[in-house]
Order: C-alpha cells, then sequence, then structure tokens
C-alpha cells in the first residue's frame, strides 16, 4: 500500500476506536476450526442417540371420551336442567363429576381395587422402564394384614420351573413399616437384613419386613425380563400421584362429552386405569341414584300407609254423620263455592305434602345421616345448586371421619373442615329455606281464598255447615293421598328404568400410540445445538479476551497511519531473509516497501536516517532492520545498520559479527568509529552492533555524542537505518525520532495488542511526530491468493520460489474441484 498523506483536520476526526468484536475475524476463526463442529455434532447426536436409548423415560397418554345424560335425579348425581356448558354455573353436574373423578375416594377405592401401590420395573444395564401390571411374568401379592416396608425395591429374578430369587437391598432396611389396613405407620423392633431367597409360585414370602407371594401371570407380555423389580408404595402417595397424572376437559363444542386422560409410563397402565375407572364410575353413578330413589320409594310408602289411616278415619266420621244426621245430600247448595274450596284445599294439601318432604330433608342434612336424603322432587323443587351442595357435603362428611383418625377434634385441620361443613350446610339450608317461604306465601294465599269462598255458605244452618266441613276435611286427605301416590309411582318407575348417566362414547385402547414425553426430536437438537453453541461461545469469549490486531484494514482505519508494506511469515532459519532468499515473497515485499519509503522523506541527495521501533519485544522490529537496510544495500545505496537497542543487543548474530566492541563502547569513549562499523556480504551495507550491555543506555541514547555520532554517519551514508529500542517499554526512540528523518512503526500480526498503539497514535497526530510508517509483520493468508498490500502475488503461481512447497488449502482444492467438474458439464 503506498501511503497518502493526511490533509490537516482535527484530531477527532482522525482517531477512532478498535472494534471489541471483530466479526471477520470471528467468522474465520469459526471456519478455521470446523472441525470442532464436527466433532460437536457428532457428541451431541451419539449422546442423543444414548440418551433416547437408553435413559429417556417415555411418557405415553391415552384418552377417553364419555357423554353425561341429562336425565338424572340424585343429590348424588346432580340433574342438568340449566345447559351443560363448561364454565356456566348452571355446569354442576360437570363440576361434581370433575371433582368425583379427581376425588381422594374414588381414586383411593381404584388404588385398592387394581393394586396400584406396587409399582413395576425392570432394569437393563443402564436404563429402568416402568411396566405395566398385566406386562409382568408375575403378579406382586401383599398380605395386607402385616406390615409393610414401602419405597424398598424388591428385585425378582427369574430361575426357571416358576421360580424366583428373591433380592432385597444390600441396605436401607427400615423399623418403620406401614400398614395397607390402617393406611398408618408402625414401629417394630430393629432386625438384620433379609437373606436373599428362592421362592415358588403361590409360596408365600415372610420376612421382619415384608410378606407376599407372586401369582401368575396367565396373559403376561411377549417379552422376557431378566429382572422385576416391585416397590410398594402408601395408599396416600399412590393416590397423589395417581390424581396428578389424570386431566378432564370437556368438548368445545357439544359441552355434555367428557375427555379424560391418563398419563403415564406403561401404554397399557394408562388404558387399563381409564376403563376400570369410568367402569366403577359408572356403577356408583347408579348405586347413588337407586339410593335416593330407594329411600323416596320408602318414604312415601310409610306416608301413604300414615294418611290411609287418616283417609280412613275421615271416611268414618263422614259416613257416620250421614246416616246419624240423614245428610246424605244437602239442597240448594252453592256447587260452585265447594268446588273452588275443593280446588283450594286439594292445592294445600299438595303445598303442605311438600312441606313435609323439606323437613325431611332438612332433617337429613341435619342429622348428618345424608345416605338417607330422599328426592328433591319428592318435595316438588328442582335445583341443581343444592344438589351440587348436598354432594359437597356428602364429600365433606367423608373427609372429617377420615381426619378424625389422624388429628385431634382442636387441631387446625378440624376446625376448617368444620367450618366448610358448616358453610355448605348453611348453603343447603338456604335454599330450602327460600323454597319454605315459597310455600307458606302460596299456603297464606289459597288460606285467603277460602276464607272469601267461605263468605258464601254462611248462611246454610249449623249441622249442614259441620257435614261440609267433614268433607273438606276428606277431600283434602284425599288430594295428599293422591299426591303420595302420584309421587310413589313415579319413583317405582325411575327404579325400575334407572341405569347410569354416563355413556362411554370412545374407550381407552391401545392404539400403539406414540410418546408424548420426552420430545426425542426436540431434546435431540437441543442438546446438538448446544454442543454446537461451545465452540462458538468459546472462540467469542477468546476473541473478546484477546486484544491482538488482527486485521489490517481496522488498523489503518484507526490509526490513520500511512502502510508501508505488509511482511508475510519468516519460515527461514534467520534473519537474512532477503540475503539468503532474494526470490522469496517476503524479499519482494521488502523491496516495496523500500519503494515506499520515499514517500516518507523529502527526495534529495542528503543521508536519510530511518528508526525503526515498536510497541514491545518480539514484534519483528531487528528483522524488518535488518532486511530494509538490507534490500538498501543492494540497491546500491550506501547503508549502515545501528544496533542502539542497547538493553537486548541482536543484529550481532546473523551477521555472525563479534559484539565485543560496539556502539555502547564508542558512546563511552572507549573506542573509535571505525572500530565499531562492520563490513557484511553487501559491499554497500555496514553494520554497527550495540556491543555490551551498558548501565545507564538511556543517557547514552540521548547524549550529545549519539547525536553527533548520528550525524557524522550522514556524511558517509546514504541510510541510517536504526534499529531503537520498544517504544512501549522506553522513551529513549522518542528522543531518538526528533532526529531520524522518518520512523518505521512495525506492528506484528496476532501479536501485537491493540491497546499498545494509542500512545504512538497520539503523538502522530498531534505532530510530535513526524514521517511516521507503519509495517505489518508476520501476517499469514490462509485462502492462498498471497499476502496482498504490494509485497507479492502469494503462493500458488510459481512465482517464488515458496512455491515449490506450497500446498493448496483443503478448501480451495474443494473449490477449485466443483470448478471443474462444473466447467465440464
Amino acid at each position: 500500500m503506498i501511503p497518502v498523506k493526511e490533509k490537516n483536520t482535527s484530531n477527532q476526526d482522525k482517531m477512532s476506536s478498535f472494534a471489541i468484536f471483530d466479526i471477520e475475524y470471528y467468522i474465520r476463526r469459526i471456519i478455521k476450526f470446523w472441525y470442532l463442529f464436527v466433532i460437536m455434532a457428532a457428541l451431541g447426536y451419539g449422546i442423543s442417540w444414548f440418551y433416547s436409548k437408553y435413559y429417556a423415560q417415555r411418557i405415553y397418554a391415552s384418552n377417553l371420551s364419555l357423554s353425561i345424560s341429562n336425565n338424572t335425579a340424585s343429590y348424588f348425581t346432580p340433574n342438568q336442567s340449566i345447559n351443560f356448558i363448561w364454565g356456566q354455573t348452571g355446569n354442576q353436574d360437570g363440576v361434581y363429576l370433575k371433582k368425583m373423578l379427581l376425588s381422594r375416594s374414588h381414586n383411593e377405592y381404584l388404588v385398592n381395587q387394581l393394586d396400584l401401590y406396587v409399582n413395576y420395573a425392570t432394569k437393563g444395564l443402564i436404563k429402568q422402564t416402568y411396566l405395566d401390571k398385566y406386562d409382568s411374568p408375575v403378579f406382586f401379592e401383599i398380605d395386607k394384614s402385616v406390615p409393610q416396608q414401602v419405597n424398598y425395591p424388591i428385585t425378582l429374578i427369574p430361575k426357571g420351573g416358576n421360580k424366583y430369587e428373591v433380592v432385597l437391598p444390600k441396605d436401607g432396611e427400615s423399623t418403620s413399616l406401614y400398614s395397607f389396613e390402617s393406611e398408618g405407620f408402625k414401629v417394630v423392633p430393629a432386625y438384620k437384613r433379609p437373606e436373599n431367597k428362592i421362592i415358588s409360585l403361590n409360596e408365600w414370602y415372610v420376612s421382619p419386613n415384608l410378606k407376599f407371594r407372586l401369582l401368575k401371570n396367565e396373559q403376561p407380555s411377549s417379552i422376557k425380563f431378566e429382572n422385576i423389580i416391585v416397590t410398594l408404595s402408601t395408599v396416600n402417595n399412590a393416590v397423589n400421584d395417581l390424581v396428578s397424572t389424570i386431566n378432564v376437559d370437556f368438548d368445545k363444542e357439544i359441552g355434555s362429552i367428557m375427555i379424560i386422560t391418563k398419563k403415564g409410563y406403561n401404554l397399557n397402565g394408562t388404558v387399563n386405569f381409564l376403563n376400570t375407572s369410568v367402569d366403577e364410575l359408572q356403577k356408583k353413578r347408579l348405586i347413588d341414584r337407586n339410593i335416593v330413589d330407594k329411600n323416596t320409594e320408602e318414604y312415601l310408602l310409610d306416608n301413604l300407609g300414615n294418611i290411609r289411616k287418616k283417609l280412613d278415619s275421615s271416611a268414618s266420621v263422614l259416613n257416620q254423620m250421614k246416616v246419624s244426621e240423614g245428610l246424605y245430600d244437602i239442597k240448594d247448595r252453592d256447587e260452585k263455592s265447594l268446588e273452588r274450596i275443593k280446588e283450594l284445599d286439594s292445592k294445600k294439601a299438595e303445598i303442605l305434602t311438600k312441606i313435609n318432604s323439606l323437613n325431611t330433608i332438612k332433617n337429613s342434612l341435619s342429622s348428618q345421616n345424608l345416605d338417607r336424603l330422599i328426592s328433591l322432587n319428592a318435595a316438588g323443587v328442582e335445583d341443581g345448586m343444592f344438589t351440587a351442595t348436598v354432594s359437597e357435603l356428602k364429600d365433606l362428611y367423608a373427609k372429617r371421619r377420615e381426619m378424625a383418625l389422624i388429628y385431634t377434634p382442636n387441631s387446625e385441620p378440624m376446625r376448617e373442615i368444620n367450618r366448610l361443613i358448616n358453610e355448605a350446610r348453611n348453603n343447603s339450608s338456604g335454599s330450602l329455606r327460600n323454597y319454605y317461604n315459597t310455600y307458606i306465601n302460596e299456603i297464606s294465599k289459597i288460606d285467603r281464598d277460602i276464607a272469601r269462598a267461605n263468605v258464601d255458605l254462611v248462611t246454610y244452618p249449623e249441622k249442614e255447615r259441620k257435614y261440609m266441613d267433614a268433607e273438606r276435611g276428606y277431600n283434602m286427605i284425599e288430594a295428599t293421598y293422591n299426591t303420595l301416590l302420584s309421587k310413589q309411582n313415579e319413583t317405582q318407575i325411575r327404579v325400575a328404568t334407572n341405569k347410569s348417566d354416563i355413556n362411554v362414547i370412545d374407550p381407552a385402547k391401545n392404539l400403539g400410540q406414540a410418546p408424548i414425553a420426552p420430545n426425542i426430536v426436540k431434546t435431540k437438537y437441543t442438546i446438538i445445538g448446544g454442543l454446537l453453541l461451545l465452540p462458538l461461545i468459546f472462540l467469542a469469549i477468546g476473541q473478546l479476551l484477546d486484544n491482538r490486531i488482527r486485521n489490517i484494514k481496522e488498523l489503518l482505519q484507526v490509526t490513520k497511519i500511512p502502510l508501508l508494506g505488509v511482511i508475510g511469515k519468516n519460515t527461514h532459519d534467520n534473519n537474512l531473509t532477503v540475503l539468503e532468499q532474494p526470490r522469496s515473497s517476503i524479499s519482494e515485499a521488502f523491496r516495496g516497501i523500500r519503494a515506499n519509503l520515499r514517500f516518507l522523506h523529502k527526495e534529495d541527495n542528503k543521508s536519510k536516517v530511518i528508526l525503526l521501533t515498536s510497541s514491545i519485544g518480539g514484534e519483528g522490529k531487528t528483522y524488518v532492520s535488518i532486511n530494509i537496510a538490507s534490500v538498501l544495500g543492494l540497491s546500491g545505496k550506501k547503508t549502515i545498520l545501528l544496533g542502539m537497542d542497547l538493553r537486548k543487543p541482536k543484529i550481532f548474530g546473523d551477521f555472525k559479527i563479534n559484539n565485543q566492541y560496539g556502539i555502547s563502547n564508542y558512546l563511552t569513549g572507549e573506542v573509535q568509529m571505525n572500530q565499531i562499523i562492520n563490513q557484511t556480504s553487501i559491499p554497500d551495507l555496514h553494520v554497527a552492533t550495540s556491543g555490551p550491555i551498558p548501565p545507564n543506555p538511556s543517557e547514552l541514547l540521548m547524549s550529545e555524542r549519539n547525536i553527533q555520532f548520528i550525524q557524522d554517519l550522514r556524511n558517509h551514508y546514504d541510510f541510517i537505518i536504526i534499529d531503537s529500542p520498544p517504544v512501549g517499554l522506553v522513551a529513549d526512540p522518542f528522543e531518538l525520532m526528533k532526529y531520524a528523518d522518518a520512523s518505521i512503526y512495525v506492528v506484528r500480526h496476532e501479536y501485537t495488542e491493540k491497546h499498545m498503539l494509542r500512545m504512538i497514535t497520539e503523538k502522530y497526530h498531534n505532530h510530535e511526530i513526524k514521517n511516521l510508517g507503519l509495517v505489518y509483520n508476520d501476517y499469514q493468508v490462509k485462502q492462498g491468493y498471497g499476502y496482498g498490500y504490494g509485497y507479492g502475488y502469494g503462493y500458488g503461481y510459481g512465482y517464488f520460489e515458496e512455491d515449490a512447497n506450497y500446498q493448496e488449502p483443503t478448501l480451495i482444492k474443494i473449490r477449485n474441484k466443483i470448478r471443474s467438474i462444473m466447467g465440464k458439464s
């Protein structure tokens, strides 16, 4: 690159900051370490495969859909007089049924019925897989009368001939055993670990902490298991685990259709549970419905008997009056008024019957004997809210009975359950009170209507009025009897035709459903993606922490210092590249720098002093000094190379010069100038080495003798090349720059740190340093196109001597191969 002189602009316009993150270099690093991504992808695939095959526990789900009919007549199966739409307050039956499916009582029954407190599994070399009970070749039956140890894995190993070896854990025996009858723990005396034992089918295994036997499964899974691991759990834990895997939803279009989902580790287990659960629910719903109707039928039968006696007594009195008084017929009776009174008396009798039924229901609620409740229809009431409240009250009573076995009467849980019971009882009583008030108001109205009708009858003689009163009494009792008889007929019809209001639409089936979790594909890509992120993060962190210069374009944009040339990586044994490898690309790069030097100083016939420095040691300052001096000497310019890095002498080794006497000796007055100037293999190139390391190098370099030394050399040489100390370590070079015609600052690729350039850049733009240029050293290009920036054409073209050993990069080979194929096609 040929330097261009900058116009005088402000420092702010000239100077900028290095980018914190170089995206171009980051992408190059990604391409460079492509194999890391291949390794990580392969590793991620292997881990995901291993996870899927040997570790991931599949979770399955099965569904069952059912419909609920709306002809229920039970407190324990609430009616649906209001539309069955989920989310509305009228959906009492849906709420109740959902609660029942998720209730402890229902699921506890299923746990005991299906032995769900017994958990089956099998273990391979790595992974343990949960089994359904019916997949196991044997069923595990415990003696519930004997306390057992729970959460204690029992391994059954088939031994052939219907024999199994019982292998217990090496430790973990507990003296706290669980009773499946009382559902509580019992402490037993300490005991030794039971020994492993081989038992046959139907043979009881007895130990201090276990008692069980194995029953043969007549239709086991076709898979042969090397072991069966059985673990017992408490009923409470089994119920809690079970409820957590059940989900109940309602169809969005048809609210009376319920969809029940069961999740589990085994598909057969979820199917068996759902079908059994709904089957038991159907039976319970039918029993609940029949309980209320049977109670109602018994209640009506008792009342019919009592009313029959009253009716017979009233008929007897009426007949006696007819005989004794001779009142078979009353002439000139106001039949219209009498019919009105008879109609009103009939209505009053019906309402009184309903009130009597309400009293019976109220008494049942007060006595807590909900199993004796009669149907609310007997009281002429249809109230979904009330029946739902009664259902809730029944569950609360059952819950309180369970809690009474655990908690004291005055404990906080008992006070809370009592509060809930009182709240539910008040809600139910409030509903009944509303109907009471309605019926009382109706009776009052009927009594007023009867009183108005009686006004027309006051003109009758006393004997005839007495007969009509007896006749009215008989008619009321008869109306009550007929009402009860009608209710009895309705109840008997319901009992005869009762069936469960739950109809299964689609039972749960094993259709080979795929597992719903874990998402193996998602997990695989997550693992692979996560591992692929590791090298990306690693490279990004490395770049953020690495502050070294790697981008020539950014270097020039930030410093605004002219670039004299770019030097490639030196693979030669020493620093004499130009002398010993004149046809190399690096030698050509130094010739380019020689050509660009003229832009840093005035073109005249005067001698030129060129100073080379860098930030710190190791950046190739001496290497660049030697080779710039070499190309100048080879071009016929009388040149001398001065080793003024007195603290760390180097030049003498490459030129094989004795460093016994050098510039340090001259500056101290020990020797003459001609004694420190050495000839080289290049006639026009002389070298003055540093000499022994002095105790005061800065004072010597800043001395008048050194300044005069440089001036004297101007009289004998066209170019004076000064290899000075690094400016990042000492201040000597800044003083020497005052006497130099041009200064060269060496920056090494991926070595010089960005912050080290701040001082030289500020001094340059503050005009404290004049005629400054950069040389970018040790630059490596992997693309196969050379280094660029004016120092050679690069490898691969047969132009330089390095091309004999040039190996084309793999990516370039692939690209060229593709181009050749496409060209042929």
